[in-house]
């Protein structure tokens, strides 16, 4: 029997790109509502409630609504906001940042999306932090540029439509200089982190893909590691890996920039490690589609787990 399923906010940025990665499937019956219906809550609490799995691309507070109009305990929950990722009794929906973390997936009823910046983000620091190379207690700062897309309708506007309002000709620009982005939470949580990281976001004039990057003085941490080192660690941490790959010495030393739009339209993540030995200086690099393994791809790597479907069927 096909698995029931329904995207809540299927005609936002991620919901859209989650329905074109199902369409056609056939151990899928896609449930759907027509646009006059998208926003009766009597016609949303049908689909939930017939739905073996519903996946919420909604602003957080809606995602949290949606939830109180389950009524069958056996539906189950993949939430792309942000509004349950540091939550108890939720699983982080990053496949391979544990080697238990598949069978915690394929087993929940609850599972939360990562951000696109953390999956990045912990992809390159959580192992240095487990093999006590990077103490738990480090200040980490973590730079990151994203393209436009990841800012959702209202600022994809912004850049593609001049009539819009806040129509900008940026073309780079620094945001979240409160401090206070919505992600920390959950990079410091996954990182194993005693503090929250400096987190420096932007966003570029392009429309989707992103690097997330994590310096570090070698010479300031405890230890002897050098960049084979932490390399190795990372190649041993994602080997076998099907979507996280880590870069060669030979591939990395071969590179004189890397292109944020590298991995458009692939649910793939690259590793980058890049090193000044002499001076003990790093630049941890990851390369990702921030709608692709930072939203919809890794969403349906998610619901293929927890269906018991080959993990890369529609990516």
């Amino acid at each position: 029997m096909a698995t029931r399923v329904f995207i809540d906010g299927e005609a936002g940025t991620t919901g859209l790109q989650i329905r074109s990665r199902l369409e056609g499937r056939a151990d899928l019956h896609m449930i759907r509502l027509d646009e006059s219906r998208r926003k009766s809550e009597a016609a949303r609490r049908e689909a939930i409630n017939e739905a073996d799995i519903v996946i919420l691309c909604l602003p957080d507070a809606a995602a949290v609504e949606a939830l109180s109009l389950i009524e069958r305990r056996s539906v189950r929950v993949i939430d792309a906001s942000t509004a349950h990722r540091t939550a108890r009794g939720w699983t982080y929906g990053f496949p391979e940042m544990a080697r238990d973390q598949r069978e915690a997936i394929a087993e929940s009823r609850r599972v939360t999306n990562p951000g696109c910046y953390p999956t990045g983000a912990i992809a390159l620091l959580r192992p240095l932090v487990q093999h006590r190379l990077v103490p738990a207690g480090w200040p980490v700062t973590i730079n990151a540029v994203s393209g436009y897309s990841g800012g959702g309708k209202s600022l994809i506007q912004a850049f593609e439509d001049p009539q819009a309002p806040g129509h900008t000709r940026d073309n780079f620009r620094l945001y979240a200089l409160g401090l206070g982005h919505k992600h920390v939470a959950e990079m410091q949580q996954y990182m194993g982190l005693h503090h929250p990281p400096l987190f420096a976001p932007s966003v570029g004039r392009f429309a989707q893909g992103m690097l997330v990057e994590v310096p570090l003085q070698l010479w300031a941490l405890p230890g002897a590691a050098g960049t084979d080192d932490i390399r190795r660690i990372l190649a041993e941490t994602y080997a076998g890996d099907r979507f996280v790959e880590v870069a060669s010495k030979e591939e990395t030393e071969a590179l004189a920039s890397i292109d944020p739009e590298g991995l458009n339209g692939t649910n793939r993540l690259k590793l980058f490690v890049f090193g000044n030995d002499k001076d003990r200086q790093l630049r941890l690099v990851a390369l990702l589609d921030n709608l692709g393994k930072g939203a919809s791809g890794q969403a349906v790597q998610n619901l293929n787990i927890m269906i018991g479907a080959d993990e890369a069927t529609g990516l």
